[in-house]
C-alpha cells in the first residue's frame, strides 16, 4: 500500500509498504477519505498536535473508509461497514480521565498523531474509535466527523441559549460548521466575519443571517447595523491567530461569552484588558478536541442536518499530502481532503 510519511518539519516521504497486521481487537479500514486539519498544518510548520508527534509517522486523523478486515476479538464492527473514526484515545487513570475531563488527560493517544493514520491507502484502528455510518452518506463527509465533534464540545461549553445571537470569527471549515450549529442550537442571529469573499458567500448558503468583511468595515459599526448592539452574546474565534482573538474581543458587549475554539502557535500570546473582562463581566471559554461527542457527529451528519457539500473543496492522492497542506494553508481551500481511492463511497 501507499502511505505519506511526515518525517519532520515541512517534510513528508511516500513509501510503498505492506498493508497494516492487525492485532486482535483492531480494525483494518480501506480509507476512503482524510481531512487537512490545521492541527496537521502546525505539525508540519513543526509544532506539536493534540499530542507530542514522533516522527516518523503517518498523519492523518480525520478519517473514514470502508471496513476491510477484522481482529479476532472484534465483535461490534465487519467487513463491509462504512465506518468513521474518533482518534482520540484516554489512559482512563490520570486526575482528569477520574474527574470526567478525559479530554484533558495526560497520556492522550491519538491516531494519525502518535500512531500512523489515514494519509495512507489503509489504516489500522482500535475497534472501540469506529463509528458506523449509513452506506448512503458519501465517505468524505464521514471525514468531517472528528471536526465536526469536536465542534459539538465546543458548542456545548459555550452555553448558547435560544434567542442568543452568536458571531463566528473566521470562515474555514471550522466557522463554517460552527455557524450551522449556532443556528441548530436556536441562535436569534448568527453572523460570520471573514475576509475572503468566496467563505462569506459559502457563509450566507449555509444560513448565516449576515456576513461582515472585517478588513473593509469595523466590527462594532457593523454589528450595531445588524444587531443594535456594538456586540454579539456569544462569540467565537475559529483562526488561532492574535488578529481574530483581537476581533472576538471586540465584538463583546457586557455580559458576552467568547469561545476561543482555534488551535494557535504554542508561543501564542495575546494582551487581555482584564478592566474589561471585569467591567463587562465576560466569560472566556477554551475547548479542547471531543470528548464522547463522536457519536453525537456521525448521527448529525447521518441526519443531513449538517451541510458539508460546499465546505470540501480540494481533495489530493496520498502522494501528495504536501500540496495538500499548502493548499489547506491557502485562501482559495475551505477543507481538503486526501482521497487515496479517488473518493470511494462503496
Amino acid at each position: 500500500m501507499k502511505a505519506s510519511y511526515f518525517i519532520g518539519t515541512g517534510q513528508f516521504r511516500t513509501v510503498e509498504e505492506p498493508i497494516p497486521e492487525l492485532n486482535s481487537k483492531d480494525v483494518l479500514i480501506k480509507v476512503a477519505a482524510c481531512g487537512v486539519c490545521g492541527t496537521d498544518v502546525h505539525i508540519y510548520h513543526g509544532d506539536k498536535g493534540s499530542a507530542e508527534v514522533h516522527p516518523p509517522v503517518v498523519l492523518g486523523h480525520e478519517l473514514a473508509g470502508i471496513v476491510e478486515k477484522v481482529g479476532s476479538e472484534v465483535t461490534g464492527i465487519h467487513v463491509g461497514d462504512h465506518v468513521t473514526v474518533d482518534p482520540n484515545s484516554y489512559c482512563g487513570q490520570c486526575h482528569y480521565c477520574q474527574i470526567g475531563k478525559k479530554q484533558l488527560c495526560t497520556s492522550l493517544y491519538a491516531v494519525g498523531v502518535n500512531r500512523n493514520g489515514g494519509f495512507a491507502e489503509y489504516c489500522s484502528v482500535p475497534e472501540k474509535q469506529c463509528y458506523l455510518l449509513p452506506k448512503e452518506i458519501p465517505l468524505r463527509y464521514g471525514a468531517m466527523a472528528e471536526p465536526l465533534a469536536c465542534c459539538l464540545h465546543g458548542i456545548d461549553r459555550a452555553n448558547i441559549r435560544t434567542g442568543d445571537t452568536v458571531l463566528v470569527v473566521g470562515g474555514g471549515a471550522i466557522g463554517l460548521i460552527m455557524l450551522q450549529l449556532a443556528k441548530l442550537r436556536g441562535a436569534s442571529r448568527v453572523g460570520l466575519s471573514e475576509p475572503v469573499a468566496m467563505r462569506r458567500d459559502i457563509a450566507l448558503s449555509l444560513g448565516a443571517d449576515f456576513v461582515i468583511d472585517p478588513a473593509a468595515e469595523s466590527l462594532t459599526e457593523a454589528l450595531e447595523k445588524h444587531l443594535g448592539v456594538s456586540g454579539a452574546d456569544t462569540i467565537i474565534e475559529c483562526v488561532g491567530n492574535t488578529t481574530a482573538v483581537r476581533q472576538a474581543f471586540e465584538a463583546t458587549k457586557r455580559g458576552s461569552t467568547v469561545l476561543l475554539f482555534s488551535v494557535p502557535k504554542p508561543d501564542t500570546v495575546h494582551p487581555l484588558n482584564l478592566m474589561d473582562v471585569y467591567q463587562k463581566e465576560l466569560t472566556v471559554i477554551g475547548s479542547m478536541i471531543n470528548p464522547d461527542t463522536h457519536a453525537r457527529a456521525a448521527a448529525l451528519i447521518a441526519s443531513g442536518q449538517i451541510r458539508l457539500d460546499s465546505i470540501i473543496t480540494h481533495s489530493f492522492p496520498v502522494e501528495k499530502v504536501q500540496e495538500a497542506i499548502q493548499m489547506q494553508m491557502s485562501d482559495e481551500s475551505i477543507k481538503v481532503m486526501i482521497e487515496p481511492f479517488g473518493g470511494i463511497d462503496k
